[in-house]
């Protein structure tokens, strides 16, 4: 059977880049191992499915610090607005939650799924699942189609691999797309996890102290090995038996793990600023000034309503300052240094999650060799790539789905125009 486009993948990318192409007229086969379509997208925002977010071009590209430059050319062409647009014409409706992240009104993903895959329906593409892709097929620096496990072969003049990172394999993003670039002679960079909540040897850590505890709206920093701060990142976390986990941690662990690879580093220093509104001094100020309204109390008690009751005993402690200390006996330099503390936090990471816990993986098929105008191959033609496959990667918050959309809307389209 011969067709205009083939879709490797039937994901947030594949179906995007299948509705694309179809709307262009072309003859289009939508393949996924599978047994059903869209299964990662379906997981998503906590099985809401964040689908894009709200942010300005320029903040939105911030927001995707793996190589989000890259997009340019295609979130002009469909970007978040698009995507926006695009969902409320299939009768989605969509609402705007914190930091511009956007939700289906229905706050469920299977609403998402099923009106991509009902309009892929309804546009005519072929949907085959249960068709693992074994190769594709080149010949003289072009496409000419894939191959399935199966020995069946399908002829086409595009094919687009929109088949996924690593992460989350039971989804069925396994890093096949990877073997089938390099296949073509492209080039995988590192494949790293990011999005994933990190790992600590601390005894503290190892012990429990702090299991289960969660700050709301502190600020964690990454530091590198001259004492620099690489990135900071304010929000909600989590301690848990192995490390950190919350929001603000999935942020920092892509600049973890590349502190980690520099140099061969054993561990990465993070901090945690508590009180990220107030300076030293006003903390200093505001801290004493608490102890003296409540002279006769013990220090321990004074403490509760500033921070969480099990985190006080280690702070104190580590100041070196006795619990049941009352104002008129506090050593001032003791308690500056709990301040300091306070302000930064240390934790000493060793490592992160393996890529298959992640939520996104790092590194896929280098860029340089993709045009960034049309999602195509500079090294073969009729091929295309979109999604995680690529070198892209961003933070949680509807930015990776955004890119999958974005790139795989026009791949699609390049494909079908070719």
């Amino acid at each position: 059977m011969k067709y205009d486009v083939i879709v490797i993948g039937g994901g947030s990318a594949g179906l995007m880049a299948s509705i694309a192409a179809s709307r262009q007229g072309a003859k289009v086969l939508l393949l996924d191992k599978g047994d059903k379509l869209g299964r990662k997208l379906g997981i998503s925002g906590g099985g809401r499915c964040n689908v894009t977010n709200n942010k300005d071009m320029d903040e939105l590209i911030q927001h995707i610090p793996g190589n989000g430059r890259f997009l340019y050319s295609a979130l002009t062409q469909f970007g978040n607005k698009h995507i926006i647009e695009f969902f409320e014409n299939l009768g989605i409706r969509l609402k705007e939650e914190d930091n511009g992240r956007m939700f289906p009104v229905s706050d469920k993903a299977k609403t998402v799924v099923d009106a991509l895959i009902g309009q892929v329906r309804k546009q005519g593409v072929e949907i085959r699942t249960n068709s693992p892709v074994k190769r594709v097929l080149f010949q003289d620096g072009s496409v000419q189609g894939v191959q399935l496990h199966s020995g069946e072969k399908m002829d086409s003049r595009a094919v687009i691999i929109a088949s996924g990172g690593c992460s989350v394999p039971h989804t069925g993003s396994t890093g096949d797309g990877y073997a089938w670039a390099e296949a073509g002679g492209h080039t995988i960079t590192q494949l790293f996890p990011t999005e994933v909540p990190l790992t600590s040897k601390e005894a503290w850590i190892r012990s429990r102290e702090l299991q289960g505890l969660s700050l709301r709206d502190v600020t964690l920093s990454v530091w590198n090995a001259k004492g620099k701060a690489v990135i900071s990142h304010r929000g909600d976390m989590l301690f848990t038996h192995f490390g950190l986990s919350g929001p603000i941690a999935l942020r920092c662990s892509q600049f973890v793990v590349k502190e980690l690879a520099k140099a061969e580093r054993k561990e990465v220093l993070l901090t945690v600023d508590l009180f990220p509104d107030l300076s030293m001094d006003e903390l200093y100020k505001e801290s004493m000034a608490l102890t003296k309204v409540e002279a006769k109390k013990a220090i321990k008690n004074v403490l509760k309503p500033l921070l969480s009751e099990r985190l006080i005993p280690m702070l104190l402690e580590r100041s070196g300052l006795d619990e049941q200390l009352t104002h008129d006996n506090i050593p001032k330099q003791k308690w500056l240094d709990m301040c300091k503390l306070m302000k930064a936090f240390p934790v000493r990471i060793h490592g992160t999650l393996s890529i298959e816990e992640a939520f996104v993986t790092g590194g896929g098929v280098h860029l340089k060799e993709v045009d960034p105008s049309t999602m195509a191959s500079k090294l073969v033609n009729g091929l295309y790539f979109c999604g995680e496959v690529l070198d892209i990667h961003g933070y949680t918050g509807g930015y990776n789905i955004t890119a999958a959309f974005s790139t795989g809307y026009m791949a699609g389209q390049s494909a079908a125009q070719q």
